[in-house]
């Protein structure tokens, strides 16, 4: 018996070659410059910031150089698989106008592409024919080591600090006879089939990262699982080199925490004579918690996750944008040249990416959103409150439906300005600023006038609203009114002469003007008054001001 009858044990089904995957997936027809680029989440959670970076990186290294973007479903580890995490995947990518080349969705039964599956459970048969190649050559082997037999490897390997791994004098069955494997499988004895590493851990070799540089590693000696027994599926590591082989990916950008891999890699990719894709070892996210600089966490840090700008109402290209001014130390530089560019047109390079990690910072995200939103027309901001009120506060929706003219005239306050007012973070936040404009959520309310009595308050708003306001004023007379009023009241609407003798007056203009804003709004401090006046109308104005002083 030799090493083909152990494969045909192994894998009686399997027919086809590695020749035959070459033939069905050929190089792609692209341009040298192109790039090919893939998104390959596992379904094991929900998306997060360290996500979104690296996806953004692949899809501007493809659509700049007029490659490909696709997308991989890496759910070979079914036991950690979160169910919908696929599916929001894809809504994320949906919500930042991210759109793949190629992609298989299975809950909508939708398939793009030559290179598939896309989905790395459907190509289990792909898998165990590279794995038929390694164990018929001698390069793999099947091990039969058990649990209990693992636990007591590595509680030795730890108690004399030695690497922890099958390796050596561990790899108990690299070298069994043929013959006492095929027995112990025909037997029905568990085991997963293992990489017979040729790799000295003593010797070195050199690794270019595009990020990084120059690097060097002790070659992998580590007899790794390539493939589990319990469902015949490959591990991340192997089915990582077949994939990226056959879909003829060209860069491989990912975190830096996977630089550990790259000897398991570049073995692999040794072993099948197959070239290996540029890798990007992008830094990992930090952020600033007081005083300290720390890697941003999952688990301590809401922003960490993709959901939370979505529900906070971010705009997405603001979010966009702060990403990638992390991305390139120079993009911020690119963009004051390129106001009306888009961002895919930016040239991305890995040299300029911090190698000792990358800050997010929300206030910068924060001052991105607000300028982004100040420029937005009126119908722009409607319609992208009312999406997000959709979704998120369906009460503020439906009033958003029914006042609709009403609410692009509140969005217009202080829009149309050179420098206009940058009072909106983001969407949800529109409705926390507005919602006194609004007669539903304007009851039941309290008012602080500080040190104004509130017989004066009455006193002010009722020969404001019987002699001084008018509905058909334009600014410049409301306010001329405003200041015959302040003289008949006994407040001084001139503020420097109120400043020079403020004991010889009630106070002055802004006292009066914040009766009446605090009156109409409950707030004293509010976007322009007489904005806020006109918009609100007679009857609403009428409403609130009597209401203080008729029972």
């Amino acid at each position: 018996m030799n090493n083909k009858d152990l494969a045909n044990l192994i894998f009686p089904n399997i027919n086809k070659t590695i020749e035959d995957y070459e033939k069905m997936y050929p190089e792609r027809n692209l341009p040298p410059e192109a790039k090919v680029t893939r998104f390959a989440p596992s379904p094991t959670g929900f998306m997060h910031i360290g996500h979104f970076m690296p996806m953004l990186i692949d899809y501007l290294l493809a659509k700049k150089s007029g490659g490909i973007f696709y997308l991989r479903n890496e759910d070979t580890d079914g036991t950690r698989e979160v169910k919908g995490s696929i599916e929001y995947i894809r809504s994320v990518l949906e919500y930042y106008e991210i759109t793949p080349d190629e992609y298989e969705y299975r809950d909508l039964n939708e398939t793009k592409g030559n290179y598939g599956p896309y989905i790395q459970s459907e190509r289990k048969e792909i898998y165990q024919a590279f794995i038929k190649y390694l164990v018929s050559e001698g390069k793999a082997y099947p091990c039969f080591l058990t649990q209990e037999e693992m636990d007591i490897i590595r509680k030795e390997q730890a108690r004399d600090k030695r690497r922890i791994g099958i390796y050596g004098r561990y790899a108990k069955y690299r070298d069994l006879p043929i013959e006492e494997a095929i027995n112990k499988i025909k037997n029905g004895e568990k085991y997963t089939i293992r990489l017979k590493s040729r790799g000295d851990f003593n010797h070195k070799f050199k690794f270019n990262d595009l990020v990084n540089g120059e690097m060097e590693f002790p070659e992998n000696d580590l007899d790794i699982p390539i493939m589990k027994s319990s469902n015949g599926l490959p591990t991340y590591h192997f089915a990582h080199v077949v994939d990226d082989h056959l879909m003829r990916t060209t860069h491989v950008v990912r975190g830096a925490e996977w630089v550990s891999s790259i000897p398991i890699h570049y073995e692999l990719f040794k072993t099948f004579g197959f070239i290996m894709p540029k890798y990007v070892h992008i830094p990992l996210i930090l952020k600033k918690d007081g005083e300290k600089i720390r890697k941003i966490s999952k688990r301590l840090d809401p922003e960490a996750k993709m959901s939370y700008y979505e529900e906070k109402g971010y705009p997405t290209t603001a979010v966009i944008e702060a990403v990638m001014t992390i991305i390139n130390s120079n993009y911020e530089a690119w963009r004051e040249g390129h106001s009306t560019s888009s961002y895919t047109e930016f040239e991305f390079s890995p040299k300029k990416m911090s190698s000792s990690g990358a800050l997010f910072d929300l206030d910068k995200l924060d001052n991105i959103s607000k300028n982004y939103i100040s420029h937005l027309t009126k119908e722009e901001v409607y319609e992208k409150v009312l999406t997000w009120s959709k979704k998120y506060d369906q009460e503020f929706a439906n009033i958003l439906e029914k006042y609709k003219d009403y609410s692009m005239a509140i969005y217009n306050i202080e829009r149309e300005q050179k420098k206009p007012r940058k009072d909106y973070t983001y969407y949800s936040e529109i409705k926390e600023k507005t919602w006194y404009m609004y007669d539903e959520y304007f009851k039941d309310l309290e008012y602080d006038f500080g040190e104004i009595d509130l017989e004066e308050v009455k006193k002010v708003l009722k020969i404001y609203l019987d002699k001084y306001y008018n509905e058909n004023d334009d600014q410049n007379t409301w306010f001329e009114r405003i200041k015959e009023m302040c003289k008949e009241l006994g407040y001084e609407s001139n503020m420097k002469v109120y400043k020079e003798n403020p004991q010889n007056f009630k106070g002055s203009i802004v006292d009066v003007t914040n009766i009446i804003r605090i009156a109409l709004t409950t707030l004293s401090n509010t976007p322009n008054l007489y904005d806020i006046i006109k918009i609100l109308g007679n009857d609403r104005i009428t409403k609130r001001i009597e209401k203080f002083y008729i029972k």
